[in-house]
């Protein structure tokens, strides 16, 4: 039986590290983080499940940062990794990490598609004890003889499900055969699934299990709401959700449906930005901030947004097009109510939509409310806030790359300002080929 810490100072972590914690706001362990952390600190392979926004990055990373801590690199030759599905995650850990690391004198790179290759290989060799990093842009390094895993003593899988569900596996799996076979390694995600299994049989040895809000990856502060709506009024009720106060993430099933509702709520005056994988890094980072600072308001995604995205005060999420699977559900769900907060998940039903969408919701184990709506009623206003738009035509003006923040393209880490780390935290598919990240 292991030991659940009621607070970071019982856990042994570095004293440096406990006066981040403590200059960051935190003093209280998660639950993830509270059952997981005495495992880790000693060294064990740990197989982690927590709900979306349960605080995992913490989880995994106090731990690989405490015992990094006060070891140096050689160029090329990274001491920890984290494996992520998606250049978006990658930053978000990149981001939750960074006071930590600095506190420990630890230099962290980001290593993901989309960004300057070159600026990564010398990020890398510039001696980076910690690379958080997409399987592609990796393996590239790698090949390319800018980075070898053979000094890697800490691995954690983030996310593992999705990288199952990408294509990665073959790619984490030869990543995983180069690490220090002895080292320690640790995954968590919210969920186990897709192939996972067989990772976790080849490369965890032992492995003490952990998993936080069994049964489903739900949060308790979330509710969950499905909106019966006729195709012909469906349209008219989207604008006015998308016009409430606050911010909101809207899901489409294709770029190409986000692009087009992104510029007809702008034409109807909603501050409105497409996010999706059709965009260059670049572009989907300062979206993404735009996002954060209020410019836009309502960020319409693909399921590239799913994983990895946090933010402040996001308290509704609305699936426009339904999720074919109970864990994308969750996963665009998770995107609110983290960290304590609470929020809404929207999810409108077209008539023909009812028994898939009925079937989606019991696999995932939730019971929502179900309402009949039109754009004008009452029902429509007091689950969403929607309200009228302005009718004004508005612009987003694209900003210029933001100045002294974390580089998602490498560089020490410890050189950019980092966000609150506390904010940070179905059907059998075909296999796909790996998407580039």
């Amino acid at each position: 039986m292991t030991t659940v810490i009621p607070s970071f100072a019982h856990t042994g972590l570095a004293p440096a590290l406990l006066t981040a914690l403590t200059a960051q706001g935190i003093t209280e362990p998660f639950p993830i983080q509270s059952a997981t952390l005495p495992d880790s600190l000693a060294g064990r392979d740990v197989l982690g499940r927590g709900r979306t926004g349960s605080g995992k990055t913490l989880a995994f990373g106090l731990p690989l940062l405490s015992r990094t801590a006060g070891r140096k690199a050689r160029p090329g030759r990274p001491l920890a990794l984290v494996l992520v599905p998606t250049r978006e995650l990658a930053q978000q850990v990149t981001t939750a990490l960074a006071p930590y690391a600095r506190s420990v004198g630890l230099r962290c790179a980001t290593v993901v598609g989309g960004l300057s290759l070159q600026r990564q290989a010398d990020a890398l060799r510039a001696g980076a004890e910690v690379v958080v990093a997409t399987p592609g842009r990796l393996h590239d390094l790698i090949n390319r003889g800018d980075a070898r895993l053979d000094q890697v003593e800490i691995t954690v899988l983030d996310e593992a499900d999705q990288m199952a569900d990408m294509g990665f596996l073959p790619q984490v799996t030869k990543l995983l055969e180069q690490v220090a076979p002895q080292g320690q390694r640790m995954l968590f995600s919210a969920t186990l699934d897709g192939g996972v299994d067989r990772l976790v049989r080849r490369f965890l040895s032992n492995p003490v299990t952990h998993s936080v809000d069994p049964g489903t990856a739900t949060v308790t502060a979330m509710t969950h709401h499905v909106l019966h709506v006729e195709a012909a009024d469906k349209p008219d009720a989207l604008t006015r959700i998308a016009a409430r106060e606050g911010r909101t993430i809207l899901f489409m099933g294709t770029k190409h449906r986000a692009d087009r509702l992104a510029r007809q709520l702008l034409s109807k005056g909603v501050r409105a930005a497409a996010l999706h994988g059709g965009k260059s890094q670049p572009q989907r980072t300062r979206i993404l901030e735009q996002f954060r600072n209020g410019q836009v308001t309502a960020l319409v995604a693909t399921d590239v947004a799913a994983r990895g995205i946090h933010v402040d005060g996001l308290d509704m999420v609305v699936n426009v097009d339904p999720p074919t699977e109970a864990k994308d559900y969750l996963h665009r769900g998770g995107r609110t109510a983290r960290a304590g907060e609470s929020g809404s998940v929207v999810t409108l039903v077209l008539p023909e939509q009812r028994r898939d969408v009925s079937r989606l919701m019991a696999t995932a184990g939730i019971r929502p409310e179900s309402v009949q709506v039109r754009s004008d009623g009452e029902a429509l206003a007091r689950v969403t806030g929607a309200r009228e738009p302005s009718g004004v035509p508005v612009t987003i003006v694209a900003p210029p790359a933001p100045a002294g923040r974390v580089r998602t393209a490498g560089g020490p880490v410890a050189d950019g300002a980092a966000r609150p780390a506390h904010r940070a935290s179905g059907r059998s598919r075909r296999p796909r080929r790996p998407r580039t990240v």
